[in-house]
């Protein structure tokens, strides 16, 4: 019996955190820790020796002579209550030849400097050790600009392929299963076969030893594993885009990356994305409003890179990412900017760029840091040849240069364009024909430019910039999204094919729409993943996705000079 319970007692369940110093930097372990706790006189701070191990302990806490929760339970009661409370707090840090190591217990996590997490550990420890059916919780952050998680859980553990998770649209930010074959105490000791893991950021939650020899041979194992080249073939997606933390380095070289690239609006690495709360209105909005406090405000027909980075183009390198976070950007529903059609967001919610620093390569989007890897890049270009290789349904002419007129415009614009379309038998005129109806504020929504033969819903964009091609997909979203939620849209847009095609043109099922993006690339260059830059790749992809999820088909063709 005894020997029994000395062995439950060799393994707790802890947090393991990793940690990193800047490149070329010799760390003290108590440049690891926040000053102020280092300075508390409720705090203990004492170097340690145990059996291999050489460290740091701090320990400590805030004691509270009366909760702060006894004033609204009197409140509610009417009872007299006075208890007391103490926060306590316990962190050690030690270092090996392979990095930096702490062990957090209570609110001990909090005494860590943050700018030192490494928050790649857990995810790297998690997709090269969790047993192929042995997934328990995901938890993701959607790509979508509005902060959203959802977090999937199931009672036993099953393949990663069996939580229907987005690989492209969703990070994985916490990852949650059984590890299994691996030389760790709890394992060895014969307790079980497998153990359970919770993997996120800079932390991993497992049993570890308690005995120093024991311990260390455990952590041996856990570095053993991140050490892998690559992770397992099944959570490899996981490994490809990962969020940075705002404070950590990483996002600070890509800060100071990015606010060079701002000082030109030309920059090919920069563009617009428009935000999940204006995406509805964007399609009908008729001019946009930018405003700055103390730098005046501007109005625009079609917003654009160069209206956003005009109130920053002045700043210095360092003030100018903070800069578009303070202007504003309001969407109208009218060209005289009477009618708001959407809440206003600020201008960096507009901004997504593509920064490269050294061998990394990171991607600033809806306000957020990500970092991608290459094998990201292979999938998103997997999902686009196959998109680009479909046979496309409708005919689009080529779009030759046409003469300048006196203010330097090509005389071929898009509207010419448009109604060289629409003189093909079978095809309508759509270009500035919107469905007008309450909804939109006085304003109206262009379903498309051209009506195809078989109703297809052709939108058409000559692309000089990332932003014009974030347009026209989401011209094509909020197009099929209001025809097949909105009734009035809906009968008014039938009514309109009818008296301008004729009835047999109209579609049958406006639940199942095929929507044709003819696009004009510079020097009509053909469409591939090479001619895309990187952003409008992922913004064809995302609107294709939420085409087919509402049953629409999509085709790509390029238009050619």
């Amino acid at each position: 019996m005894s020997s029994t319970r000395q062995r439950k007692h060799t393994t707790r369940k802890s947090t393991l955190h990793r940690l990193k110093v800047p490149q070329g930097e010799v760390a003290d372990l108590r440049g690891l820790v926040r000053n102020r706790y280092l300075e508390s006189p409720d705090h203990t701070v004492r170097d340690f020796t145990a059996e291999g191990i050489e460290g740091l302990l701090v320990t400590g806490g805030v004691p509270r002579e009366r909760a702060d929760w006894c004033t609204a339970v009197e409140a509610i009661t009417g009872l007299e209550v006075s208890e007391r409370s103490h926060s306590a707090a316990g962190l050690i840090l030690m270092r090996t030849e392979r990095g930096f190591y702490a062990l957090s217990y209570g609110v001990g996590h909090h005494m860590l400097d943050p700018s030192h997490h490494d928050d790649d550990f857990g995810l790297e420890f998690a997709t090269r050790s969790l047993d192929e059916d042995g997934v328990i919780k995901v938890r993701n952050q959607i790509m979508d600009g509005r902060g959203r998680v959802d977090e999937y859980s199931v009672a036993r553990g099953e393949r990663i392929d069996g939580f229907g998770l987005d690989r492209i649209g969703a990070i994985v930010r916490r990852l949650c299963g059984t590890v299994s074959g691996i030389p760790l105490t709890s394992v060895r000791d014969g307790k079980a076969h497998q153990v359970k893991v919770e993997c996120a950021a800079s932390t991993i939650k497992l049993p570890l030893a308690t005995r120093p020899e024991d311990f260390l041979s455990d952590l041996r194992a856990i570095e053993e594993i991140c050490a892998r080249p690559e992770p397992l073939p099944e959570l490899r997606f996981v490994d490809r885009v990962r969020t940075l933390a705002p404070s950590g380095h990483k996002a600070e070289e890509a800060k100071g990356a990015l606010e060079r690239l701002l000082a030109d609006p030309d920059s090919p690495r920069l563009a617009l994305s428009v935000p999940e709360s204006c995406l509805e209105a964007f399609g009908s909005a008729q001019a946009f409003r930018l405003t700055r406090p103390n730098h005046g405000r501007q109005e625009v027909t079609d917003l654009n890179l160069a209206a956003l980075l005009r109130f920053v183009g002045d700043e210095n390198a360092g003030d100018r990412l903070k800069a578009l976070g303070e202007v504003r950007v309001t969407l109208y529903a009218d060209d005289d900017c009477r009618t708001p059609a959407s809440s206003s967001t600020n201008g960096s919610e507009w901004l997504i760029a593509d920064v490269p620093v050294g061998a990394h390569r990171y991607f600033y989007g809806q306000g957020k840091w990500y970092e991608v890897g290459a094998e990201f890049l292979e999938t998103l270009e997997e999902e686009l040849r196959e998109l680009f290789a479909q046979r496309g349904t409708v005919t689009l002419p080529a779009w030759p240069k046409g003469a300048r007129d006196s203010k330097g415009r090509d005389s071929h614009d898009e509207a010419w364009y448009n109604e060289e379309v629409a003189k093909q038998p079978g095809y309508t005129l759509f270009d500035k024909k919107t469905v007008v109806t309450d909804r939109f504020n006085g304003g109206g929504l262009e379903i498309c430019d051209v009506l195809g033969p078989r109703g297809e819903l052709i939108c058409v964009k000559k692309a000089s910039q990332t932003a014009s091609l974030n347009h026209l997909f989401a011209q094509g979203v909020v197009a099929v999204e209001t025809l097949r939620t909105d009734l009035e849209v809906r009968e008014k847009f039938r009514a309109q094919v009818a008296a301008r095609a004729g009835s047999h043109s109209v579609p049958d099922d406006l639940g199942g729409l095929r929507v044709v993006f003819g696009i004009l690339l510079k020097e009509g260059r053909d469409i591939t993943v090479d001619s895309l830059f990187a952003f409008a790749q992922v913004s064809l992809l995302n609107a294709a996705r939420r085409l087919r999820a509402m049953h629409a088909e999509v085709e790509v063709i390029p238009i050619l000079r």
